[in-house]
């Protein structure tokens, strides 16, 4: 071997090498597997699965494809590291458990939250999802660097256009070298609104961020506890956050009772939960349990633990959060790729690169775009000089020996490029008609303009952001959702009443002298039309019943007094009373200012932004204010309305500002306004007239207008009657309406009103505290101007007081969106509940029993009298 052809050998350190080799395998698993990019917030692996999802246009409205097709292409293609990598991480991107908003929707067996393992991949299905599309956007109008792939047989994107802010809303987690990274999912609106608060207000702080997007939502729900923890992962990238599981006690028969768990924190196994729970209570650590089952199903989660009789709810409820996963912690570690360097952001920063991204990609899209239209349009310039010189054009071309010496005519005689040229000679001899010439004529005009627009768009900065913000919004209004996880600004050393009391409806009334108390519901039995009804309270010192209201146990009560101001008061707080007894004295649980009166009441389970509080008082005045200016927690109370001398508060609904408004008063007039025509006020404000009142009359309702509602009015008398809103043409405010009942001697004044249907079931209070609750559908249909039927057989001296409407089961749903007085139905109530068929099956015979006979003819009832009391024959 010649001497020049001698391996060369480097002497080096040892420890050097190994330093410098576990640094380049360290930045390869950083960079290359375990953290996400700040800008899409995939890991290559996501991100290659859902590229080669994409080539094989598996879009959201495509078939599903087997699941071992997309793990080979992507494998084949992109990621050449095995199945055991790329399936894994395709299911987990189609669970809705583990992703808040899941970027591919499967088909077939993909897991549980019971830990189970998804089916194989040649049985499972998969497509891209509604929002992993959303992920591809443009991806092919350059608004993002490809790179060759491993073997350099294609090529595959650096990143995606992402337009859904996937780091955020899905949050993510993986473990590298010598760091981790761990981020929670959050809600999708409240990221958009954040975005586009940083948009509109650059320099917006924490503080201000934090008022649009409170906290995580994970997709499991549950609790957070404590606003600490959130403020300081947001601030600094790392923090920890509180999570609890959503529990509730129930009364179960024999005095004994039951937690139910229907909710759990994020990524809590609930089969290695229950096992736990078993578990210590063989080892004798948590005491009192008598039953431990899962009830779950597809359509919620139902863990059941039935207690012994001597066993204190309360206190097993506060031990399973200490010695299980039922009170948990989400460690937050906001470490993400940021121009291929970890670093840990704060949620502002986050929030401020996903906009430097997304105006990167409209920025290119826009040039790309621009690019296209340019070329388009040099095209059709070259066609619009061809069709103004059509014959001389023709005429060259047929002299012409070939392509080449027509091109080239065409470029010399009329001043065309070559691209121009060629795409005439391409012209087919249909565009020469007049219509297809006026269509390029056309299609010219609009390129124009697009070319004219995206100019200005590329000009200014500010339109692309403000393109951002259109792109934002509409993303929200496509996909974003209700808040699943419940903030709780208590910590977690604090344990909430509420969460130890099991939700459930309840009757609460209010006495005109201003006792209160609350009874289950079914404390009142269903009863016919006209019947005597039971007992509500035994009357003291000639104290009578004024209001009366369904409730649930979980709901904040705002009580608005006579003199116009609101008091805040949980459901759960008033006493409980049997149903003979007057109650507790509201003094005692609000301060309310000698002479005050509680006049009206609105349960709500959180202050919306969205709603308004609709007020009425007796002198015909209205006024509408957002619900979030009432949010308050002075127990002095704050101002609700400015009245005038001698006007009182009678009246609050709560609406979404765009219904109808219906009035009525004591002489039985009535008006129909729309809820527009009430401009929304200051908390402090004084109202509008709604309704303009004829000498000694008064305001006796208010009610929103439902569809296929009908209006029951009750009479001091005892007599009622229900007229289709269809009836009550909508007008203008302030006028004096029409008439909605024929007031006599024999039915008396109105004294109120409730929006019904045929199925619903009120409840009939008198001022001597009789009830009686029966089926609307009993109560006949009638015109306005009717004196209405008997509704409750009323005592000498006793006048009917209150009107109240029973929640039904199936009205639930659209309860819960509203946030309205009516209380979402409990697991509890709902298991008590019959079947809906059987329940409409008695409800009907009920109602048999309780529809009014035939009119007898005049006499009939004196003769069958006389008849019965003459003595039958005896038989011979």
């Amino acid at each position: 071997m010649p001497p020049e052809a001698a391996p060369k050998i480097t002497e080096i350190e040892i420890a050097d090498e190994m330093r410098d080799s576990f640094m380049t395998f360290a930045m390869s698993v950083i960079i290359a597997r375990a953290l996400p990019d700040v800008r899409d917030g995939l890991k290559p692996a996501q991100r290659r699965i859902l590229y080669a999802m994409h080539e094989l246009r598996l879009g959201p409205t495509a078939r599903f494809s087997k699941c071992a097709g997309v793990v080979g292409e992507t494998m084949k293609k992109f990621h050449p590291h095995g199945e055991m990598v790329i399936y894994p991480t395709l299911t987990r991107m189609a669970q809705d458990f583990n992703l808040r908003y899941p970027l591919v929707e499967g088909h077939g067996n993909f897991g549980s939250v019971d830990g189970d393992p998804p089916a194989a991949m040649r049985y499972t299905e998969a497509r891209l999802s509604h929002l992993g599309d959303e992920m591809m956007a443009d991806i092919e109008k350059d608004t993002v660097d490809f790179r060759d792939n491993f073997d350099q047989s294609t090529r595959e994107p650096t990143v995606l256009p992402g337009r859904f802010p996937n780091l955020l809303c899905n949050g993510s987690s993986g473990i590298a070298v010598a760091m981790a990274t761990n981020l929670p999912p959050h809600n999708l609106g409240e990221v958009c609104d954040a975005l586009t608060l940083l948009i509109d207000h650059p320099a917006a702080s924490l503080q201000e961020v934090m008022k649009v997007l409170p906290g995580p939502d994970f997709p499991t729900g549950g609790l957070i506890l404590g606003a600490d923890g959130i403020r300081e992962a947001f601030e600094t990238g790392r923090g920890s956050v509180t999570m609890q599981a959503r529990a509730g006690i129930e009364p179960l028969e024999g005095g004994k009772h039951a937690i139910i768990v229907t909710e759990l924190p994020y990524m809590v196994n609930k089969a290695q939960l229950v096992e736990h729970i078993a578990e210590l209570h063989r080892a004798k650590r948590i005491e009192g349990m008598s039953d431990l089952r899962d009830e779950s199903d597809r359509k919620g989660m139902r863990v059941v633990i039935e207690l012994r009789r001597d066993a204190d709810p309360n206190v097993m409820l506060t031990r399973l959060y200490k010695h299980t996963r039922m009170r948990t912690t989400f460690g937050v570690n906001a470490v993400v790729l940021v121009d291929g360097v970890p670093r840990t952001l704060g949620i502002v920063d986050m929030l401020r690169h996903f906009i430097t991204h997304r105006q990167e990609v409209l920025t290119r899209r826009s040039h790309f775009e621009l690019a296209r239209a340019q070329e388009r349009a040099h095209v059709l310039e070259g066609y619009r000089i061809a069709l103004r010189h059509l014959d001389d054009v023709i005429e060259l071309i047929r002299k012409s020996k070939s392509p080449e010496t027509a091109r080239g005519g065409l470029m010399q005689r009329f001043k065309m490029s070559e691209r121009q040229a060629q795409a005439v000679l391409e012209l087919m001899l249909q565009r020469l008609t007049n219509l297809e010439r006026e269509k390029i004529q056309e299609e010219y005009r609009e390129l124009i303009q697009r070319i004219a627009y995206l100019e200005d768009l590329l000009a200014n900065p500010r339109k692309i952001l403000a393109l951002v913000r259109d792109e934002l919004a509409e993303l929200k209004t496509k996909y974003a959702d209700a808040r699943r996880t419940r903030l709780r600004a208590e910590g977690p050393e604090e344990i909430s009443i509420e969460d130890l009391i099991a939700e459930e409806d309840v009757v609460v009334t209010v006495t005109r002298d201003g006792y209160v108390k609350r009874l289950p519901l079914d404390t009142y039995r269903t009863q016919g039309r006209g019947g005597k009804g039971i007992i509500a309270l035994t009357p003291k010192e000639q104290d009578t019943v004024d209001q009366l209201f369904i409730a649930s146990t979980h709901h904040t009560l705002l009580c608005f007094t006579n003199r116009g101001r609101v008091y805040r008061l949980r459901v759960h707080e008033i006493p409980q009373a049997s149903r003979q007894a007057r109650g507790t004295a509201i003094i005692n649980l609000i301060q309310i200012e000698p002479g005050e009166q509680v006049t009206a009441t609105r349960t709500v389970r959180e202050f919306s932004p969205d709603e308004f509080l609709v007020m009425a008082t007796k002198r015909g005045v209205i006024k509408k204010t957002p619900l979030a200016k009432y949010d308050t927690r002075l127990k002095g109370g704050i101002i609700a309305i400015k009245l005038a001398q001698g006007d009182e508060l009678g009246w609050v609904k709560i609406t979404d500002g765009s219904r109808d408004i219906t009035l009525a008063t004591r002489q039985g007039q009535a008006i129909r306004f729309s809820e527009k025509q009430v401009r929304p006020t200051g908390r402090v404000a004084a109202g509008v007239r709604g309704i303009r009142l004829r000498e000694r009359d008064e305001v006796v309702g208010m009610e929103i207008v439902r569809k296929d509602h009908d209006l029951l009015v009750a009479t001091r008398l005892g007599y009622g009657k229900r007229t289709a809103f269809d009836e009550y043409r909508t007008k203008g405010r302030g006028g004096l309406g029409v008439r909605t009942l024929d007031v006599t001697a024999k039915n008396g004044p109105l004294v109120e009103m409730k929006a019904v249907e045929a199925d619903d079931e009120v409840l009939v209070i008198t001022s001597q505290g009789q009830i009686i609750r029966q089926r609307v559908g009993t109560i006949r249909q009638t015109g306005r101007s009717a004196q209405g039927v008997h509704l409750i057989r009323l005592d000498e001296g006793d006048t009917v007081s209150g009107l109240a409407r029973v929640v039904q089961k199936e009205e639930q749903d659209d309860v819960k969106a509203r946030q309205n007085a009516e209380p979402p139905m409990t697991p509890a109530a709902a298991s008590k509940r019959p079947e809906p068929a059987p329940r409409k099956a008695k409800a009907s015979q009920r109602a048999k029993r309780a529809a009014p006979a035939k009119p007898a003819a005049r006499g009939a009832g004196k003769r069958a009298k006389r008849q019965a009391a003459k003595p039958k024959p005896k038989r011979r």
